[in-house]
Order: structure tokens, then sequence, then C-alpha cells
């Protein structure tokens, strides 16, 4: 992809095509690198064990978490009030939608959104991003000196 804004969204899935999984009992999450106008895979992370059982063992959560870190936003079919709030904490906005909806259908409403009416979360990740290049720019003109 070229040097624009590009942020990372994870889905919820067991086949890699469509959101048909529980957060805290998915099997595995697969993610996408996501611009204005165009996107690809960029990694699948899959579970097992007790990491996929819905169990009300919040302790399980963390490692997904974890693994999710330098993603914008999580699509599911369903996820509990304290995922929400550790999810939230870390950065990252849970987004729930119909089990079984297509993983590039969402991406490709997401951009439709991104180019008329970004929801709130989007426009936040967008400016995190900005200030993220803004300070690399900065530093890299610190290094070069006068």
């Amino acid at each position: 992809m070229e040097n624009r804004a590009v942020l990372k969204l994870a889905f919820a899935s067991s086949d890699r095509k469509t959101v048909n999984q529980h957060f805290g009992a998915a099997q595995a999450f697969v993610i996408y690198e996501v611009s204005a106008s165009d996107f690809q895979l960029a990694e699948v992370v899959e579970f097992s064990g007790q990491s996929t059982v819905r169990d009300g063992h919040e302790a399980k959560l963390d490692a997904k978490i974890r693994l999710l870190e330098g993603c914008s936003a999580v699509y599911c079919n369903a996820v509990g009030a304290s995922a929400i709030r550790q999810l939230l904490a870390a950065g990252l906005q849970p987004l729930k939608v119909d089990e079984g909806s297509g993983i590039e259908e969402q991406v490709e409403l997401l951009q439709q959104d991104w180019a008329t009416q970004p929801p709130a979360w989007l426009q936040r990740s967008l400016r995190q991003l900005q200030r993220a290049d803004e300070d690399q720019r900065f530093a890299a003109m610190a290094r070069e000196g006068w």
C-alpha cells in the first residue's frame, strides 16, 4: 500500500471470510491493513484450547488483546461488557456485526464511511496515526541536525 493513512482492523473469524465469532471465544482473528481506498490481508492470529472457551474467565482476554495491539478496531458477533472495557482501555474499538457478515464487505462499508462521514472511533484513530507520523518526522529532522 502507498504511504497514506493505514489502519489495522481485526475480524473474529473461523473461516477467514466472514465475521462469525464471539470476541472472547474467537478461534482466530483475521487482520487487514485498510486505507481509504485499498485493503490487504496482513496476518491471521489463531488460538486454541482454553482461550476459545466462552466461560467467563477474563484472564484469557489479556492475551487476545495484546495480540491485537496496533489494531484500531475489532469486528465480532458478540462481546461481553468486561471485554468491551478492556478493549477500549487498550485503544481498540469493538464493533458488533451480524453473524456471517463478509469481512471484505465490512471493509468496503468502512471505506464508504471513511470517504463520507467517518464514525468517531475512525476519526480518533486517524488523528492518532497523524500524530505518530508527525512525531516520526520531527524525530528524523532532529537526527539530521542543522
